[in-house]
């Protein structure tokens, strides 16, 4: 008897459509443009570069970025969210490529000026080889001189406001989260509890955590040059106050 595979969690359509409201709230879709902003600034590209955002979602950054004169391909596996991000493109009269691709298996050899990976969508794998593939791929995506910007929550900043259970509303449902650290800190489990209209789903997924050292290293050791960590979109030092982990690396 065929042995039955195990369900992967980030394939899930019905996790992504359900979380979607708290993901793509109105307050995150507001601080697209100034994070937009930060991404030129930091990587130094000019109107008319070739720019990768992978795991694009419903394309809020990329759909920016082609607003200012950007050549973007959007990359994600989600494609209710692809579909979305393609509808919104073509509204606005915008040329953006979307592509449904798992993040581990993308990569367009020497095509790409700069390369983001936005929102904590890094570190979806058991296996860390399978990390280690998604950042070889991206740096070998980038032509020579490009940047990868990878935005995440560091494991430090989850060790200081670690909070085990919370909760929200939006749009009418309720949200329950609980969270898990476990493999010596080096994963996080989520547990996610839907509440509308008296129905009620449930989620499990997780994903790995990386310090602001162990991150720097893994770009290096797929052939980065140089990366320097901020701790916000301002520009900060990373230190005890840092709310993002955002890595700025250099081919």
């Amino acid at each position: 008897m065929r042995k039955k595979q195990k369900k992967i969690w980030y394939e899930d359509k019905n996790l992504w459509k359900t979380v979607a409201p708290v993901l793509f709230n109105q307050k995150r879709l507001g601080d697209t443009a100034e994070e937009v902003d930060h991404i030129i600034k930091l990587s130094g590209i000019r109107k008319g570069a070739k720019v990768l955002d992978l795991c694009c979602g419903i394309g809020r950054h990329s759909l920016e970025l082609a607003r200012r004169g950007f050549n973007v391909t959007g990359v994600d596996l989600t494609e209710e969210y692809l579909a979305k991000a393609r509808r919104k493109a073509k509204a606005e009269g915008l040329n953006i490529q979307f592509i449904r691709s798992d993040m581990s298996q993308f990569c367009l050899l020497d095509s790409f000026d700069a390369a983001i990976n936005m929102f904590t969508a890094f570190g979806y794998f058991e296996n860390p080889a399978d990390d280690r593939r998604v950042l070889s791929n991206m740096y070998c995506s980038l032509r020579k001189g490009g940047t990868l910007i990878i935005d995440v929550i560091g494991k430090e900043i989850i060790a200081r406001i670690f909070c085990q259970r919370q909760w929200c509303e939006e749009n009418g449902r309720t949200f329950l989260q609980e969270h898990k650290i476990r493999q010596d800190w080096s994963w996080i489990d989520n547990k996610w509890i839907v509440l509308e209209n008296g129905r009620r789903k449930e989620f499990k997924f997780g994903h790995r955590l990386y310090s602001a050292t162990e991150l720097t290293g893994l770009l290096k050791d797929c052939g980065f040059r140089s990366v320097k960590i901020y701790g916000d979109w301002a520009d900060a030092d990373y230190d005890h106050n840092a709310k993002r982990l955002i890595a700025v690396a250099r081919k």
